[in-house]
């Protein structure tokens, strides 16, 4: 079986619940949550993975996790899924919820590399100078690649703008080594 159809398939069953519920913002928060403790810690990936832990077991675990910091609902809904044996699906889940809601609400992503980190006020400004250019709310995430050496380079969805030292140093390389035509 295809898994990315398992992981679409709840993932539009959870949006389908939070715009029915009016809750669509609380679950979005909820996924995130979810997102950051899946890609920040690998031992509970591998208690998601585990064949030894008993399914009751995780479900207990899962719930005391994320007991107090997402809704009751959004509990519920990892229960089920772990109930019926797709918890090792649930960052996918997440990323293709994250995925619909953003669509639904109009964001898009940005990501912006720079060869050194920014402060949160230039990251705040970049934002804005991004969403005005784009006429849309913007999800910005910075990362750090020295090897760009200067400058940067932001890509928001199929988009690419880079004003990075490499590339400029590339294209001035190019430009040197064509040959002179007369």
């Amino acid at each position: 079986m295809d898994y990315s159809i398992i992981t679409v398939r709840y993932a539009k069953a959870f949006f389908l619940l939070a715009k029915e519920k009016n809750l669509l913002e609380v679950f979005k928060t909820d996924m995130e949550t979810i997102s950051g403790i899946v890609e920040g810690s690998s031992d509970f990936i591998l208690l998601l993975e585990s064949p030894v832990v008993k399914t009751s077991k995780k479900v207990k675990l899962i719930s005391q996790i994320f007991s107090g910091s997402v809704h009751e609902l959004t509990l519920k809904f990892l229960a089920l899924i772990t109930i019926n044996k797709r918890e090792t699906h649930i960052p996918g889940i997440c990323r293709n919820f994250l995925d619909l809601t953003r669509r639904e609400m109009g964001i898009k992503t940005a990501m912006m590399t720079t060869a050194t980190g920014m402060d949160e006020a230039t990251l705040g400004k970049a934002k804005q100078i991004i969403e005005k250019e784009f006429d849309s709310k913007i999800e910005l995430a910075q990362k750090i690649n020295p090897e760009i050496i200067g400058g940067l380079v932001i890509r928001i969805e199929d988009k690419q703008i880079d004003a990075s030292v490499l590339s400029q140093l590339k294209k001035i390389k190019t430009k040197f080594l064509e040959p002179e035509t007369k």
